[in-house]
């Protein structure tokens, strides 16, 4: 989430209104992130006041969003805590309702989600996290429409001769043993059988909210599904493990947060033997994805007025500790 398309407040004040949404009263630029032009924003509608998150998508295109938006619709009429995307009431009903154009880019209005991102999670957020992300998987089993994780293998495979140039000898013979590890994965039978529908595909920290006290934590809201595609479950569980259950400084899993998220997660959906097995390689290949594309980020810049690119090393580090020491489904 940062800045890259500069937004009026009279601008931003014509689409809540066109929405139905009450008179804008505040515009804030949101600073983080790197894909989309992001901004808190508050209404006021009938005395009472409203907030909102206002999203302007810089890569995604007006036939890719409605994927996004109408699986977020469908997520939180199943009971998950997602932002709701809001209609158009004079548009029709195959997505593009949900969808809006702003600045020349396409849009969308949100309800902002109450609570706050953890950082520092401890066990009790990673088991609240891994029964939420079990209850998704399972919500989406009956989502229709279909699209696939744009930013899984076959992107690798792309982008990597793109950063391939910035890297050491060691860092591009490790880059190039584990693309072909994932290539080799991706074309077996036992891959072939993992469990799949719609994912996230990205569970950082700073993409969840929790409410409550640090031992007791309620998860109020899990957003930026701009990464959502149709892959396995055990990638997007690869992705979280990754982020909630490891040491940042030197990237190795967390032995009680581990165990706390994949003991929530299967007390709600248990794995598969298929996907007990392939648990270590599937961890490499969600290592590897973020590896990647911030390489990509870092070294091929965009311009946005609030971006700050994301340390490549910290992926390198995950990568290398998920080679050296494998996650077990045991764990």
């Amino acid at each position: 989430m940062a800045v890259f398309t500069e937004v009026s407040h009279a601008q931003a004040a014509s689409l809540f209104d066109a929405l139905g949404l009450g008179v804008l009263t505040e515009l804030r630029g949101i600073k983080g992130g790197i894909e989309n032009t992001n901004y808190f924003a508050a209404t006021e509608q009938d005395g009472r006041a409203r907030l909102w998150v206002l999203t302007l998508f810089e890569r995604l295109t007006h036939a890719q969003l409605p994927f996004y938006l109408r699986l977020m619709k469908h997520l939180a009429g199943h009971g998950i805590p997602v932002p709701d995307p809001q209609a158009s009431p004079a548009a029709g009903a195959q997505g593009d309702e949900l969808l809006h154009t702003l600045a020349g880019k396409p849009a969308a209005v949100v309800n902002r989600l109450r609570g706050q991102s953890e950082l520092a999670p401890g066990p009790a957020h990673c088991a609240a996290l891994g029964a939420m992300l079990a209850r998704a998987h399972l919500a989406g089993r009956d989502f229709a429409l279909r699209q696939p994780n744009l930013r899984a293998l076959p992107w690798w495979n792309e982008t990597a001769p793109m950063v391939l140039p910035y890297l050491s000898g060691e860092q591009a013979a490790l880059l190039r043993a584990e693309l072909a590890l994932q290539n080799h994965c991706a074309a077996s039978s036992a891959y072939a059988a993992l469990p799949r529908g719609a994912v996230h595909a990205d569970v950082f920290r700073d993409n969840v909210l929790f409410d409550g006290p640090p031992d007791q934590p309620e998860l109020t809201g899990l957003f930026d599904f701009y990464f959502a595609g149709i892959d396995t479950w055990l990638f997007d569980l690869a992705v979280a493990l990754n982020d909630w259950a490891v040491d940042l400084p030197s990237g190795r899993a967390d032995p009680a947060r581990t165990g706390a998220l994949l003991a929530a997660y299967q007390s709600v959906r248990p794995l598969t033997d298929a996907e007990r097995r392939l648990l270590p390689t599937l961890a490499r290949a969600g290592a590897l994805r973020f590896w990647i594309s911030r390489l990509w980020d870092f070294h091929l810049p965009r311009k946005a007025a609030l971006l700050t690119p994301h340390d490549p090393t910290h992926f390198e580090r995950v990568l290398r500790a998920r080679v050296q020491q494998p996650l077990l489904a045991s764990a």
